[in-house]
């Protein structure tokens, strides 16, 4: 079988969706599958490398519109290479790439991965939507992480019959606990005293809620450890210092892979704070889980509280409240048995739902089902 992943970025690019586009990337390619990845650069050349074994194009950018670069370039290697391949696999949303499968796909299979609406480019989102009305009824078949979000989108329940859930799964091997991650959570953990340590990870957008869990430490006694970078960032951390917590807000930027493992390691809960549904599902709480970290998200009606299980695997709380954010910390930090409970439930729901495995096995199957409905 030969697939091709089109995404506007791609490896070394850190985000969600781009590690979810590697992981797959990478795991069908070792099962045989012969992978192709089209996205664009950063910059303004073309450059065809191989990344881990897979062939990836980035094509040229030329602008960015909101958060779509834009690519003239992506168009002719998208016609050439979907020509090459059995079935080309979207990643929504990102509208110039959709629009240039209607525009050039000849006819050829896709599918299409529902990762969340256009939610804050309001104005965008209503110019694309004849747009990407035809491409959900293009698509052979949609696959989108969880059971949710088929009836919160609009844009989605009039295709519910073509919609397949495969849960987004992660390499929770990555996340054991080798010598070098226990002593390194040990030194991070005196680093910062006998402070509880939160952790927050993600990009620094405006949908992370990330103001918020700053908000709840005036309100909790805590150390908050914040991993990514992004837009938000400056802002944040000047709200750090108007909130007078400051001193307990550690902006670390983006971080090695060790050293996140042992910062999961090292914390005693993982908050995911998103405001609206632009966070679907939030692969960094299965990562968390994998630690034995118990959780701390908020009420999206997306696939947040699919994977935290509230009372189970942590707490859910309403989006864009820091009370009800400082109340679930302080009754989690309260409560050794609770978060040893809690992390226990996460790892175990971690590994029988959510591994990578599980989600390579369904994908290829949800292939195979595409590729015989298009013919």
């Amino acid at each position: 079988m030969r697939v091709l992943y089109v995404y506007k970025d791609y490896y070394p690019v850190r985000g969600g969706i781009e590690h979810h586009v590697q992981l797959l990337a990478e795991g069908l390619s070792q099962r045989g599958v012969d992978v192709r990845v089209l996205v664009t650069n950063t910059g303004r050349r073309t450059v065809r490398e191989t990344i881990n074994g897979v062939e990836v194009t980035k094509t040229g950018r030329l602008v960015q519109i909101s958060s779509a670069p834009i690519s003239l370039s992506m168009y002719p290697n998208l016609a050439q290479l979907g020509r090459e391949v059995d079935i080309t696999h979207l990643h929504f949303p990102y509208p110039p790439a959709e629009v240039g499968q209607l525009l050039v796909g000849r006819g050829r299979p896709f599918v299409l991965t529902y990762h969340s609406d256009i939610v804050r480019q309001k104005v965008l989102g209503f110019l694309y939507r004849p747009f990407l009305g035809q491409v959900l009824r293009k698509a052979s078949l949609i696959t989108l992480s969880n059971p949710a979000y088929i009836q919160l989108s609009r844009f989605l329940q009039p295709f519910a019959d073509k919609c397949r859930v495969i849960p987004h799964g992660a390499d929770l091997t990555r996340f054991e606990q080798t010598p070098f991650v226990r002593e390194r959570a040990a030194e991070i953990g005196a680093e910062h005293g006998a402070r509880p340590i939160v952790l927050f990870v993600g990009r620094l957008r405006h949908y992370k809620g990330l103001g918020y869990l700053i908000a709840a430490l005036q309100q909790v006694d805590a150390q908050l450890l914040a991993v990514g970078t992004g837009p938000m960032g400056p802002q944040w951390q000047q709200e750090a210092v108007e909130r007078g917590v400051a001193d307990r807000v550690s902006f670390l930027g983006e971080v090695s892979e060790e050293e996140l493992i042992s910062l999961y390691h090292a914390a005693d809960v993982f908050v995911l704070p998103s405001t609206n549904r632009a966070e679907t599902w939030g692969t960094v709480q299965i990562e968390a889980m994998a630690c034995g970290l118990p959780l701390i998200c908020t009420e999206l009606g997306t696939g947040t509280s699919y994977v935290n299980q509230h009372g189970v695997t942590g707490l859910v709380v309403p989006p864009g409240d820091s009370d009800a954010l400082a109340g679930a910390l302080q009754k989690i930090l309260d409560d050794e048995p609770l978060r040893r409970r809690m992390g226990e439930a996460g790892l175990q729901r971690a590994q029988s739902q959510f591994s990578k495995e599980a989600m390579f096995d369904s994908m290829l199957s949800f292939y195979q089902e595409a590729l015989g409905i298009h013919e």
